[in-house]
């Protein structure tokens, strides 16, 4: 498993624990359930992050 380091979390989300936290590892993004950071964290390539985060900033996921 990729190391993960510099865990983030968007200031957005400072009263709740149901977030996620952003993390690097080597060519991409960790992210883990702030609720239970033991369980572990997927990582994405760079490109796929890139992708999410474009998706994200255009609307993909409202409701």
């Amino acid at each position: 498993m990729a190391i993960a380091s510099g865990w983030r979390k968007s200031s957005y989300s400072t009263n709740t624990d149901n977030c996620v936290e952003v993390g690097r590892v080597a060519g991409g993004a960790a992210v883990r359930d702030t609720k239970d950071r033991a369980a572990g964290y997927f990582t994405t390539t760079g490109e796929q992050w890139s992708a999410f985060v474009a998706a994200i900033k255009g609307g993909t996921f409202d409701v």
